[in-house]
C-alpha cells in the first residue's frame, strides 16, 4: 500500500456556533494565541508526512487561501523594517516542498460530501482527512496524524481517531463497536453516527482524525443521505468494513472540541500557558484573577 502523502481539509461549513464572528470569517481562521486553527491541523499533517493539502472550500474561504499563499506586499515591509523572525515566521507557514490545492464544494451536503468532492485530487492513494476544529495536543509525543500513519504503515489499512467520551455524549458523535484488537487499536465492526446514549455500541467516538483508503469514494458516490439529511461519511466507513479492516485507535494527546464557544476558550487558555512568549506572563495574570 502507498504511503499517506495527501491530506483532505473539509472547510466549507458555515461555522454557525461562532456567529457573528464567522459571518465572513471562516471558523478554520479563528486564532488559538496567535495561529488559526487551520494552520495547526496543516502543520499536524505535515509533521505526519504529508506534502499535499487539499482543501474542500465553500463561500466566504478566500481568506484560507490568502493565509496560505505568499504574501508579497507583507514579506517587502518587514524585510524593509528589517523584522526578521516575523520574516522567516510568515514564510514558514508552509514548507517549500509542499503544495497547496483548493477545491469548491457546491452546497452543503455533508462530511461525507466534502471527502468526495477531493476524489480527483486525491487519486488511488490513501489520505488523511482532518477536522481542523478538533485540536489535538501533543505536547512531547508525535501529533496525533503521525501516530496513525505509523499504524497505517504497519497495519496497511485505514485508521479512524476514536476516544472514549461520557456515555451522554455519545449523540454527538460517531461510535464504532469491535472487540478484536491489533496493535492495541479496535478492529471495527460497526460504527453509527450519533447514536442516542442506550443504543450507542461502546463510548468510542470518533474525532477528526481519518485515515482512510481510496474504496472510500466509490462507496461515498452511491451513499444516501443520512442524519441531517446529509451525506454522513460514517455511513460510508460502515460499507467499507464489508471490504476492508478499519481500525480505531485511541490516540495520545489531548483534545479540544474548537468547534463549540468552550472547548474553544480551554484550547485558547492551555495553549497561552504553553506560549513562549506568554506563558509566565499569562500564568501571572490568571493567578491575579484567582484562577
Amino acid at each position: 500500500m502507498k504511503p499517506v502523502r495527501k491530506a483532505v481539509f473539509p472547510v466549507a461549513g458555515l461555522g454557525s456556533r461562532f456567529l457573528p464572528a464567522t459571518k465572513a470569517s471562516p471558523k478554520e481562521m479563528l486564532p488559538i494565541v496567535d495561529k488559526p486553527l487551520i494552520q495547526y491541523a496543516a502543520e499536524e499533517a505535515v509533521a505526519a508526512g504529508c506534502d499535499e493539502l487539499i482543501f474542500v472550500t465553500g463561500r466566504t474561504k478566500r481568506s484560507i487561501a490568502d493565509h496560505f499563499d505568499k504574501a508579497y506586499e507583507l514579506e517587502s515591509e518587514l524585510e524593509k523594517k528589517n523584522k526578521q523572525r516575523l520574516l522567516d515566521m510568515i514564510r514558514g507557514i508552509i514548507p517549500a516542498h509542499v503544495t497547496t490545492v483548493y477545491t469548491r464544494q457546491n452546497e452543503a451536503l455533508g462530511l461525507g460530501h466534502a471527502v468526495l468532492c477531493a476524489k480527483k485530487l486525491v487519486g488511488d492513494e490513501p489520505f488523511a482527512v482532518m477536522l481542523a476544529d478538533d485540536m489535538i495536543q501533543s505536547l512531547d509525543k508525535p501529533g496525533c496524524l503521525e501516530q496513525m500513519v505509523a499504524l497505517h504503515a504497519e497495519q496497511q489499512c485505514s485508521v479512524i481517531g476514536v476516544e472514549n467520551v461520557p456515555a451522554e455524549m455519545t449523540d454527538k458523535y460517531g461510535v464504532i463497536s469491535g472487540a478484536e484488537k491489533k496493535s492495541g487499536a479496535t478492529v471495527l465492526d460497526g460504527i453509527v453516527e450519533k447514536p442516542a446514549p442506550e443504543d450507542a455500541p461502546s463510548t468510542k467516538a470518533v474525532v477528526g482524525r481519518y485515515i482512510l483508503s481510496p474504496k472510500i469514494f466509490e462507496l461515498l458516490e452511491r451513499t444516501e443521505k443520512g442524519a441531517g439529511g446529509e451525506i454522513q461519511l460514517t455511513d460510508a466507513i460502515a460499507e467499507l468494513l464489508k471490504f476492508e479492516t478499519v481500525l480505531g485507535y485511541e490516540f495520545e494527546g489531548k483534545r479540544f472540541d474548537c468547534g463549540d464557544k468552550l472547548g474553544y476558550l480551554k484550547a485558547t487558555v492551555e495553549y497561552g500557558l504553553q506560549h513562549p512568549e506568554l506563558k509566565v506572563d499569562f500564568a501571572q495574570y490568571l493567578e491575579e484573577l484567582g484562577l
